[in-house]
């Protein structure tokens, strides 16, 4: 990755003529969970282009003479498009500016981090990406459940839940050793529940439904693929969310039951 971006980028080598993006991953929401080098480059920053997802929290700490732009995306209400987001990167940029696009998460697991890449390597702007602990992993363990575990499941599925399924999420969905970890799925779990039962997956299909992970509103529902719909509607399941449906899911498998619901302070 970082041959290729030195080896595509007209000017990075031309000092004073251009700032510098880095596309951040936050993590999952505290600002410790971030890496060391996404912390440094925050700091160093001029502009910063947050989501409202991941270490906001962070944004208060930073240097008043910072500008922060809030590009935040709640469902439904998306108010800075993405093609806008990327102008905003090459803009600054391009004016001699250090930027740092904070995201939550991962740049590169379903955060558009990708798109955000091309509109650098178009413009010829500088740039790095700088990974996260993305919520598919790290907000199942914040619940106590292992994505993989030893003869449980040895393979992990993700999926974009505002996407219909596809051939190969179904066949996970109907595999004992897959583990199936579905974002932004809320809306749409009554549709992948009943996709998934008739590609075979059993009713019985253990689901953990991990509200607010890494925060104090953290809550586990913990149900079945036969229940999932009535027992998220009866606790009032809200995003962010991350659904995970397998094996895995059980209630009881790492944790005792009643400490199932709690994060894992490690």
């Amino acid at each position: 990755m970082t041959t290729m971006r030195k080896a595509s980028l007209p000017g990075r080598d031309v000092p004073g003529t251009l700032g510098r993006v880095a596309i951040v991953g936050g993590g999952p929401g505290p600002s410790d969970l971030m890496t060391v080098r996404a912390h440094r480059l925050l700091f160093a920053a001029d502009v910063v282009i947050a989501d409202r997802l991941g270490p906001v929290d962070v944004l208060d700490e930073l240097d008043p003479r910072v500008e922060v732009i809030d590009v935040g995306k709640r469902p439904g209400h998306h108010p800075v498009p993405q093609h806008e987001i990327n102008a905003l990167l090459v803009a600054h940029a391009k004016a001699g500016r250090r930027v740092v696009r904070l995201k939550g998460g991962d740049p590169f697991v379903f955060g558009r981090g990708g798109e955000e890449v091309t509109a650098c390597l178009e413009a010829g702007v500088p740039f790095e990406v700088v990974p996260g602990p993305t919520s598919a992993v790290s907000v199942p363990q914040a619940a106590g459940i292992p994505v993989t575990h030893r003869g449980v499941s040895g393979a992990m599925h993700l999926v974009n839940g505002q996407a219909e399924l596809g051939p190969g999420t179904l066949a996970a969905l109907a595999d004992d050793t897959v583990t199936t970890v579905i974002l932004m799925g809320v809306a749409a779990l009554e549709r992948i529940v009943r996709d998934a039962l008739a590609a075979g997956a059993p009713p019985t299909r253990p689901v953990a439904i991990v509200e607010s992970g890494h925060t104090p509103r953290q809550r586990t529902t913990h149900t079945t693929l036969a229940r999932a719909v009535a027992d998220a509607r009866a606790a009032q399941v809200m995003n962010p969310a991350v659904i995970v449906i397998g094996e895995v899911a059980r209630a009881g498998l790492l944790l005792p039951v009643a400490s199932a619901s709690s994060a894992l302070a490690l």
